[in-house]
Order: structure tokens, then sequence, then C-alpha cells
């Protein structure tokens, strides 16, 4: 799988880009459009095509006539020039929460990306004005609510398409300002919107397929992530390695499942099971490879289908540049992201699931193979007094049981929208956001379950129990490093803090995972 991004220069055109460097670029890696005369020659046809396609009298949805199911209705050719800005100013009506920096750079980049394909007709000026305020960090304030995902995201985009012209409100050097201010701070004029070019801005997948672009780095942690959890809990529990031997899976060769065990298998090398408490174990230590071998080998083709989406030309009309010819069409519709995003939590939310049973298996004094109740560190009479990590246990549960509740798949709630005209639609931006917020929740679980197994160890280690593969090694360093963000809970203490430096440091990707 994919490795973070490179530090070089990201190129913008011309050549495909990738997930990893939306990522990338999101996360302030140094980026620019492609500078040859080629690209700029080609970006150049497409908008004269559709000029003369407008000399000539020919009808160009969106161009020449209204939107949606106004496409009846024809534009005379003295409004014809104020209709783009007229399609930003009424779809300003987002709500809810604003998306973050991050999320809101990958959205520009992602589109202009898709801009930079030639297809939609669109000036050099319009993708330079873009590039500028990626590359200044002009944030515009994108609401994440209003988006059914075909015609594209609209709504969401519209707020892009109006920090380009000067209107809305954006964030710049921690400031939330005017975009007229905050352009002149970086020494830009508003752009004035050609016939296509604010369709063009808004009529496309780019905002569910950022949130795929960036879900699919935090998923494809997760993956591993989630083995070296395992690996922990088994070696606190005294598991049998056994259940993760090359033998084994050759038996049953999903790549992702084989993959995962030969972590796990790694992870405990050298362990020992002369002593076993059980010759199998429970299936959250046993069939772990098969749960979260699903999502490994998911991203295989979730990676596929996000990075063919992401450069793909997805407005609408389509505008070939060498031939000049006009398409009208339904390339804005996000199917192929709805179904990544919906298919993508159920996987996610399925680790959450095992990993909340591992912490249960760890906390319970029946089934830890003789850990503490609770894994609490107290001894002698403090013992009685204290509870560890029993409040953990029953928050993890918590948001277990919600990342579980928001699998129902959106794209199955298509609604008739726009005078019927959008009568059947994608969904794909609640998708999309469905993933994050599961990847939010899972990420809770997945940072307090690596407290708990790192405080078992450590309990392991002070009963001089503690077993080969955990005393040297990636285990070994892992378990110290996280003791030294989440300390041994001997006396109860209030873990919030803890957990969410955890959770900062595993978005951080702070632990280089079986590199």
């Amino acid at each position: 799988m994919a490795k973070d991004g490179p530090e070089k220069h990201i190129t913008i055109g011309g050549r495909n880009l990738t997930l990893i460097e939306v990522g990338g670029i999101s996360r302030g890696a140094p980026f620019k459009l492609n500078a040859s005369t080629d690209f700029r020659k080609r970006i150049q046809r497409g908008a004269a095509s559709l000029t003369q396609l407008i000399a000539a009298g020919r009808p160009v949805y969106g161009v020449t006539t209204g939107y949606g199911d106004s496409c009846t209705v024809s534009i005379p050719g003295n409004v014809l020039e104020h209709l783009p800005e007229h399609l930003v100013r009424y779809h300003g009506c987002g709500l809810g929460a604003y998306f973050d920096e991050p999320t809101t750079i990958a959205i520009m980049a992602t589109r202009l990306n898709c801009l930079a394909l030639g297809y939609s007709g669109v000036r050099m000026e319009l993708l330079e004005q873009l590039e500028a305020l990626i590359q200044q960090r002009v944030i515009p304030l994108v609401p994440e609510e209003g988006s059914v995902g075909a015609s594209g995201d609209l709504t969401p985009l519209s707020y892009v398409a109006a920090a380009m012209i000067g209107e809305r409100e954006v964030q710049y050097q921690g400031r939330v300002m005017s975009a007229r201010a905050a352009l002149q701070a970086i020494a830009r004029e508003p752009i004035t919107l050609k016939p296509k070019e604010g369709l063009a801005m808004m009529n496309g997948t780019s905002v569910m397929t950022a949130l795929a672009c960036l879900a699919w780095e935090r998923a494809e942690y997760l993956v591993r992530l989630a083995s070296r959890i395992t690996a922990m809990s088994c070696l606190a529990l005294g598991g049998n390695p056994e259940h993760f031997e090359a033998g084994l899976f050759a038996a049953k060769p999903h790549r992702g499942p084989q993959q995962v065990a030969a972590w796990i298998a790694a992870d405990m090398r050298a362990s020992g099971h002369e002593d076993l408490n059980r010759i199998q174990d429970r299936y959250s230590i046993r069939c772990a490879p098969h749960v979260i071998g699903v999502l490994s080998d998911a991203l295989e083709w979730m990676q596929r289908d996000i990075e063919n989406e992401l450069n793909s030309a997805n407005d609408n009309p389509i505008i070939d540049p060498d031939t000049g010819r006009l398409y009208h069409g339904g390339h804005f519709y996000g199917g192929h992201m709805a179904f990544v995003a919906d298919s993508m939590k159920t996987a996610v939310a399925n680790i959450a699931d095992l990993l909340d049973r591992q912490l249960a298996l760890l906390v319970d004094p029946r089934f830890n193979n003789g850990l503490p109740s609770n894994l609490s560190a107290a001894t002698g009479d403090r013992a009685s007094l204290n509870h560890g990590f029993k409040a953990v246990q029953i928050a993890v549960s918590a948001w277990t049981a919600e990342a579980l509740k928001l699998t129902m798949p959106a794209s199955v709630f298509s609604r008739s929208t726009e005078c019927h005209n959008q009568d059947k639609v994608s969904m794909g931006t609640i998708s999309a956001r469905d993933a994050v917020r599961v990847l939010d929740l899972v990420e809770q679980v997945a940072a307090a379950c690596l407290a708990a197994a790192s405080q078992a160890l450590e309990i392991r280690r002070r009963q001089h129990e503690l077993p080969a593969a955990a005393t040297t090694g990636e285990v070994a360093i892992m378990r110290n490093d996280v003791l030294g963000i989440c300390a041994c809970v001997e006396e109860d203490r209030p873990l919030e803090q803890d957990l969410r430096h955890l959770c900062a440091a595993l978005r951080q990707r702070r632990w280089k995972l079986y590199t």
C-alpha cells in the first residue's frame, strides 16, 4: 500500500494525481500547476472551443440556458455574463459545521485537478486563482451539509467559487475575514467568472472525493495499528501465536488476512506457548486477521476507484479540447464515491467492534489469564479502591456502538430534488462525511485500546510475566512510548487528556508500523 507523500513539489495538470498527494497538499506539501506550454495550450483550447460554441448560437447547458430543470430557459445575450455569479450566490445555503483547514485544502486541490484535465472550458486565469488560494492557504469557510452528491457538490463548492470572486468569508493566517480582504492581502484581484466557470467550479464530485482521499489514508493506517494492538493484547493475554502462522493462512489465501497475520506473528515471535491458557483463543484474538484483513483488501479497490474519480472530468457539460465537441451528460454523479465510503465505514466500524471485544477480555479477570480486574495497577490495600480502565471500557463500547450505528449506507437514501430533474442522486457526500465520523470514533477506540494493551503489558512486566516478544523490538518500543503519553494507571485519575494525546498521535501517524 501507498506510503506518505513526497516532500518535493507536486505537479497538478498533465498527469494523474494520487490520493496520497492530495493528503500531502492538505498538510502543506508544496505544489504547482504544470508550467508546460502543452498543458497551457490544452486549457486555452477548451476555453476557446466554448467561446466558439456560444458565438455559433449552439445551446450549451448552464451557459446559454438556466440551470437544472430550468435548462429549457434561454438566457438573453445581454445578461449572459451574470449567470455564473447567480449560480454561486443562490447556492450559498449550506449549514452545519465548517470543514477544517486540511479538508478544505484537499477539496480545493481535488477541484483544481479536475479542471486541469482541460474538459471544463475554463481559462488558465481561473486555475491560477484557485492555485493561489491553496498555496497561500486562504481557506473558504465551507459548511459540511447541503449536498446530495448529484449534480455534484454544488452547495459546498459554491463557497470555494465565492472566495475566488471575493465573496463570503474565509480564514487566513488564523483570522476569519471577508474573501475580498484576504485576496487583497495576497495581492490578488477577485476574478470575474466567464460563462461556464461557475458551473465548472461547482458541478462535480470534489468534496466527496477529497473526503475519500483523506479517509483512505486514515483507514490504511488503522489496518496497521489494529494489527499491532491485537499483537499486544494477545501477548498480554498469553494467547496462542499459532493462530497467526503462515501455513495456516496459506490455506485461505486472501491477501489482507495473510498480511495482517504475518505482522502479528512477527510481533509475537519468540513469545513461546508452552503454558497456554487455551489451545484456541476467543474470536476477537484468533479471528483478528480475518476482520482487519477485510479492510486491508478493500483498500486496494477503494484506492483504484478514488483515484479514477480524482482524475476524472466530473462536471457537465464536457468539452473535448482537441475536437471541440460538446457532450451533455451526468459525470457529476458520485456513485463510486458513495459506494467506497459506505463500504469503508462498515469495514472500519468492524475494527472498532473487534478492539472493543479485545478490551473486554483484558479488563475481565474471568478471561484475562491472571491480569487484575479492570487492569488496575494498584496493589495492597489500594487495590480495592481503584478501578483502572473500568470507565474507559464503557466509553469504548459507547464509541463502538455509535460507529456501528453509522454504517447504514447513505447511498440508498436517494431523494428526488429540484423539480424531479435530479430525481436520482448519489448521497456520496453524506456517505463520505459518515465515513470520516466513523473513523473519528474508531480512532478513539484504538487509542483507548492501545493504552489498555500497554498497561496490560506493563502489569505483566511488574509481575515478571512479560512475554519475551514484548521485552525487545517494536512492541516494546511502542509500549514504552504509549506509556510516556498515558502513564501506567496505578491510582485512578481522569484519562481524557491522555486519550486525546493518543488520538492526536495516531492521527499524526506517530508510529511507523510494519515498514
